[in-house]
């Protein structure tokens, strides 16, 4: 929830890009936190362990919880089967693209070419993510 609140408060400031990175790291905050919940669908779907130390051994679905990488956020979202939060994984995994490569007009390196769609993508995250967290917490 604080992640979603520093997003609003950069995007009050005109600081898109570290909004951008607020709201992504609030979705997959948030995203690690059902999986946590769902823990047993989400240890099913990744079998296996991960070695972290010479005598550190977890389970793989455990790791993913606890990490929650990138490279994982749709499929967990998948599994989960939530559509809402599948639909702001996505607008999440955009929002974090732009933060690295900004806008470009021509939407060949970004999938933003103008900063109004920047900040609907980053108002409607903030606003699930403020929802949903609320709705948790009740």
């Amino acid at each position: 929830m604080y992640e979603a609140e520093l997003a609003e408060e950069f995007l009050k400031n005109g600081v898109i890009r570290n909004a951008a990175g607020k709201a992504f790291q609030a979705v997959k905050a948030y995203l690690a936190a059902v999986a946590a919940a769902q823990r047993d669908k989400i240890v099913a779907a990744f079998p296996g362990r991960r070695r972290l130390s010479p005598t550190k051994v977890v389970e793989r679905g455990e790791w993913i919880i606890a990490v929650m990488p990138t490279s994982r956020m749709r499929e967990v979202a998948a599994i989960i089967g939530d559509k809402e939060l599948r639909l702001m994984v996505e607008l999440a995994l955009n929002l974090h693209e732009f933060q690295y490569n900004g806008l470009d007009r021509d939407a060949e390196v970004s999938r933003y070419a103008s900063e109004e769609m920047v900040k609907r993508d980053i108002e409607e995250v903030v606003a699930y993510i403020k929802r949903a967290a609320s709705s948790q917490q009740s």
